[in-house]
């Protein structure tokens, strides 16, 4: 009876299966045209939009030299316009289809309740959207400036409609979605005065002569070549003064202006050093020294510090570092015990 059981279920099954696939070969018979205009035209925007993309991204190369084009706003420009293009695809196949057109109808005026699940869901892609147009609109950053953002540093290399690309020192991608970005408090150090102030710490012993070691210190940073040498920019409230010839990117095209300099700024290249603090073993010394990048501050810093260490060592100036006496229980107990000794001992003697 079980054999029979199972021979007619299998039977049963395979006539449900029949009949799926005779009504699916028919559905395909019946809209086969469809199904090829639907694949026409989405290779057809397929291969527009591609080819869009590589006339963009050529002709952005062929102007980019000549008119100083921001590649921040391009990128979002370009990606903008391939969006588009794949929304006019599918456009046009729901509008040229009449059971397409009659099903999204229906969709858009009877599925509120799905339509506001469907917005729920998408509300962090639309927020990442609205935020990248809105980054490359009043342009905190640009691509190719250097940055301090979530406890990292690193270099933009892309700024899309969702994300924003930026390679950090160690050559890590960090992706940040805009939405993310548009929150969060950024340290950009190639806007306007890419020019930074650079600190070195180095700590001398208490003994050591604070005026010579000073001396040794600014010398050392006077050596390397990408310190800034002692200049002093003429500041004026009419009309600000400006720094080396560079361009300081506006929207679409870069008009050949020059960097605005801060009045607080103006006096550039002094090398100073300041005793920050009397620790506990050392007196910290801190050295600012003028960069003309953020690019080239830490790699110069860390040869300035080498250079300050071996200098240090050949005038007799000790960098020191904390000493510890470690003291063992079983010594301590045997301290006591030979003290004890010792007292009976002076005590027999005194008697």
């Amino acid at each position: 009876m079980e054999t029979l059981d199972n021979n007619s279920s299998f039977v049963e099954n395979m006539s449900y299966f029949d009949l799926g696939l005779k009504k699916a070969l028919t559905w395909f018979s019946d809209n086969f045209g469809t199904f090829i205009f639907i694949l026409f035209i989405g290779l057809i925007t397929v291969i527009i939009a591609r080819n869009v993309n590589r006339l963009l991204e050529r002709h952005f190369t062929k102007v980019s030299s000549k008119l100083h084009m921001d590649p921040t706003s391009f990128r979002v420009f370009r990606h903008i316009v391939v969006a588009l293009i794949y929304f006019m695809g599918i456009a046009l196949v729901i509008y040229s289809i009449p059971s397409l057109q009659n099903l999204s109808v229906a969709l858009f005026t009877g599925a509120g309740i799905a339509g506001i699940v469907i917005g729920f869901a998408a509300q962090s892609t639309l927020s990442n959207i609205i935020a990248g147009i809105s980054l490359a609109v009043f342009q905190p950053f640009r691509v190719g400036d250097r940055l301090n953002i979530m406890n990292e540093y690193g270099k933009v290399t892309d700024l899309n409609l969702r994300h924003t690309v930026i390679i950090t020192w160690d050559n890590r991608r960090l992706i940040i979605p805009n939405s993310m970005i548009s929150n969060e408090a950024i340290i950009n150090w190639t806007i306007e005065d890419p020019a930074v102030i650079w600190p070195i710490d180095v700590g001398i012993s208490y003994d050591a002569d604070i005026d010579q070691a000073r001396k040794i210190m600014i010398e050392e940073a006077r050596k390397h070549p990408n310190v800034m040498p002692p200049q002093e920019v003429q500041y004026s409230v009419v009309k600000p003064s400006l720094i080396k010839s560079e361009t300081l990117k506006m929207g679409f095209i870069d008009p050949p202006v020059l960097h605005p300099v801060d009045p607080d700024f103006r006096e550039r290249g002094e090398v100073k050093v300041n005793v920050v603090e009397l620790g506990e073993s050392s007196v910290n010394l801190r050295m600012n020294v003028w960069f003309k990048d953020r690019s080239v501050a830490y790699s110069s810093g860390c040869e300035i510090r080498e250079a300050i260490k071996k200098r240090f060592d050949k005038e007799g100036i000790e960098i020191p570092y904390p000493y510890r006496t470690i003291v063992y229980k079983t010594d301590l107990e045997k301290e006591k015990k030979d003290t004890g000794k010792l007292s009976r001992t002076e005590g027999d003697k005194i008697e």
